[in-house]
Formats: structure tokens, C-alpha cells, sequence
């Protein structure tokens, strides 16, 4: 092996760690900035999904510095089980959960 293979295989290795980091940290960006836990409730077009997948790649910067919603697919919650995934898009927001006692 000469010197250059040994250079590239070392970056490639550093650029796939990088492109992991990359990715975790805006699946932790998704989890505090938007609230999106593990099987988190979300609302589009009325209705309640449980999502399953969040698509970090669809995440834009802004002009503020920070990233815009991405896309999410997820599973109607009434039918958890029995239902495919549906793309949701960024089109989505947080269900808030309002337990007042009567």
C-alpha cells in the first residue's frame, strides 16, 4: 500500500465518523429544539401519528442559524400496528399532552 491509499482510507474513516457526529447531533437538535422523543406524538393534518423515523437530511440551516423541522414518517395512533408508515413531511407539530384534573 502506498502512502497515498493509506491517506485516503484514513480521511474516508474520519469523514464517515464526522458525517455519524453530524448525524447525532441533529437527532439531539431534533429531541430538545422540537421536543421529538423516541415514538414522540405528532399532529399533521388532524391527524395523531406516533412517529417512527425522523429524516435528519431533509434538515435546512436559516438565515438565524438554526435548522428548519424535518421531515418525519410515522404510524396513525389508533392503528399502531396494522397501519404502514406515512410520510409526514416537516408539515407536523408536537401534540401537547393538556391532563387537567376536573
Amino acid at each position: 500500500m502506498d502512502y497515498g491509499e493509506s491517506v485516503q482510507k484514513v480521511l474516508m474513516r474520519k469523514i464517515r465518523k464526522a458525517e455519524q457526529d453530524l448525524m447525532q447531533l441533529k437527532l439531539d437538535y431534533c429531541r430538545f429544539v422540537f421536543g421529538l422523543a423516541q415514538r414522540a406524538r405528532v399532529v399533521s393534518g388532524g391527524v395523531t401519528y406516533l412517529v417512527l423515523s425522523v429524516d435528519v437530511d431533509s434538515m435546512v440551516s436559516t438565515e438565524e442559524g438554526a435548522f428548519t423541522r424535518p421531515a418525519l414518517a410515522g404510524v396513525p395512533v389508533d392503528k399502531p400496528d396494522q397501519a404502514e408508515s406515512v410520510q409526514l413531511g416537516n408539515d407536523w407539530a408536537l401534540e401537547h399532552c393538556n391532563k387537567q384534573s376536573k
